[in-house]
């Protein structure tokens, strides 16, 4: 990890379809897809406790997927013909492999303790993360303690972190993932959608003077942030008497633009700020986690740290058989690509968890959903499964009917947590047995004649049949912590590495994002003129800008 790191550029590579080892997958999948999850089971007891693997304190069975010892063995050597472990070693060394931007991928620095180092460019950044880290630190500290007053010398006891995408979705998941740990005599609130309905309902019962905004921005002008940051600052000027300067005491900022930082009125001695090297899903655990430390203390923000650099050096490390975000990774790409698999269901047995769905699907489908090579061909096989899901067991009374008795095949990872984090009764003992239930449910099903003997007629008997084969990961670990917290984000962000790893393609840009922004900033002028504007765009969008200004003032 000390060596100078190097911009990588594409180059010519052999394409995956005709790769060995996926040819030879092929052909095992026409064998083994016939192959039900109770043979398998019956053909060898010792299956349950063969296929797991542990790492950091997480165990991952992966018994009940449709899988042989054959499949591992093949999807090993698939990694091995993409070299995947060089891919892992170029992404620790600093190498640019986010080439479309020329920029280095290394949230794995992020963690990083003292004393490591880390290089981009040259220069080790682990040194500039702890100099953060020390910052956000500090601030953290004041704001809990009460030390850090408001204009009118009142204690903050309201933090609103204003940001979209990864400057949103990590925070809200980790604080609503840590809430048992945060200070509750604070309240934390999340503001990222342009409408206003968003911003309304979060300050509507809030004092201006106990109230701190973040605003996560890099660049401080995404629209949707900024549009949010003002009306935020006409909020707090409105109920603080129209002083300018309560700006400095009311709002900090995480973001690298100096000059606009400063125009808003933020002090940039409160500007957190982090680097091109890390990409907004992957920036949870930079400054755009400032409201997670406040929330939660350096102390514990510190353990999530540890918890994610567990997770790396595993990834790092690890045989590919025994490594557990490979293993995952390599799934998801026998799933979505040999048996047409097109969606993930991610389920977690622990209500804390509850945004862990969302932000895995920013995670994993604005990474992988790209339909080109890093060659600029277009792909020969499918990319990107839609990841989805809620936890358990509000999940078994809506969607797991399709899951468990629809037409498609769904791979499911399930959840779970050995201790609760508020005993109650029997209800932890209740929640494990469904996550069990489900899943043996899920592999086994239930045959017409299990069904025909508990004395079901037998016009019933087929609506009540579980063909069973459904495949599925449990995760377990001991108990939800800020370090369990982050091996498992770790856990899932090597896991989307591995996959586009070996689908050939960039995980680390998003264009796919920009251009619904472009022309949403051509369209906002055209609703907002007075005049009829003059437009150019296809009939149906003429035609419902008309009818949105017509009815706007109707």
């Amino acid at each position: 990890m000390g060596t100078r790191a190097r911009t990588v550029t594409p180059q010519a590579v052999e394409p995956l379809a005709k790769r060995k080892a996926w040819k030879a997958l092929q052909v095992h999948h026409e064998k083994i897809r016939p192959l039900h999850l109770r043979e398998l089971f019956a053909k060898d007891p010792k299956r349950g406790e063969r296929m797991t693997a542990e790492a950091a304190g997480l165990l991952l069975d992966y018994s009940k997927n449709r899988i042989t010892d054959e499949t591992i063995r093949l999807l090993i050597q698939l990694s091995e013909e993409s070299a995947l472990k060089a891919q892992i070693e170029a992404m620790f060394r600093g190498d640019k492999i986010n080439f479309t931007e020329n920029r280095a991928v290394l949230h794995v620095a992020l963690r990083a303790p003292k004393g490591a180092s880390m290089l981009v460019d040259g220069e080790n950044v682990v040194p500039q993360v702890h100099a953060v880290l020390d910052k956000m630190t500090e601030f953290s500290d004041r704001v809990r303690s009460g030390q850090w007053r408001g204009h009118t010398g009142k204690r903050i006891r309201n933090v609103i972190n204003i940001g979209i995408g990864g400057s949103d979705l990590g925070p809200v998941m980790a604080y609503e993932a840590l809430r048992h740990y945060s200070d509750r005599t604070m309240n934390f609130r999340f503001v990222s959608n342009v409408d206003g309905t968003d911003f309304a309902e979060a300050v509507r019962d809030l004092d201006a003077a106990e109230t701190l905004f973040i605003i996560s921005s890099k660049t401080f002008t995404t629209l949707e942030t900024m549009t949010n940051a003002h009306s935020a600052r006409d909020w707090s000027l409105a109920g603080l008497g129209g002083d300018e300067k309560s700006v400095a005491k009311h709002f900090v900022a995480v973001s690298t633009n100096a000059q606009e930082v400063a125009k808003f009125g933020i002090d940039t001695a409160q500007m957190f700020g982090f680097w091109d090297w890390v990409g907004g899903r992957y920036s949870m655990d930079s400054a755009i986690g400032l409201s997670t430390m406040v929330a939660v203390g350096p102390e514990n923000f510190q353990a999530l740290l540890a918890g994610f650099h567990q997770m790396d050096e595993h990834f790092r490390t690890a045989p590919l058989d025994q490594n557990l975000p490979v293993l995952l990774g390599l799934f998801s790409i026998w799933y979505n690509d040999f048996f047409g698999a097109q969606t993930v269901a991610m389920l977690p047995y622990e209500q804390y968890l509850k945004r862990f769905p969302a932000y895995l699907q920013q995670l994993t489908m604005e990474s992988n959903g790209k339909h080109v090579t890093i060659s600029g061909s277009e792909t020969s096989y499918a990319t990107g499964p839609v990841y989805w899901g809620e936890p358990g067991t509000n999940g078994q009374h809506s969607f797991y009917q399709l899951i468990h008795q629809g037409t498609r095949l769904i791979p499911c990872d399930f959840i779970a947590f050995a201790q609760p984090l508020n005993p109650l009764g029997r209800h932890h003992d209740m929640l494990l047995a469904n996550v069990f239930a489900q899943t043996e449910a899920l592999a086994f099903g239930k045959t017409p004649e299990q069904v025909k003997a508990e004395g079901t007629p037998d016009w019933l008997v087929p609506h009540r049949v579980f063909e069973g084969n459904r495949p599925s990961n449990t995760i377990l670990a001991d108990r939800l912590t800020p370090e369990a917290l982050g091996k498992l984000v770790a856990l899932y962000e090597h896991s989307v590495f591995t996959q586009g790893a070996i689908w050939q393609i960039n995980s680390f840009d998003q264009w796919g994002v920009e251009l619904g922004k472009v022309l949403a900033q051509r369209i906002i002028p055209e609703l907002e003129s007075k005049a009829e504007p003059t437009l150019r765009h296809d009939s149906s969008t003429n035609n419902l800008i008309r009818r949105y200004r017509r009815r706007r003032t109707s």
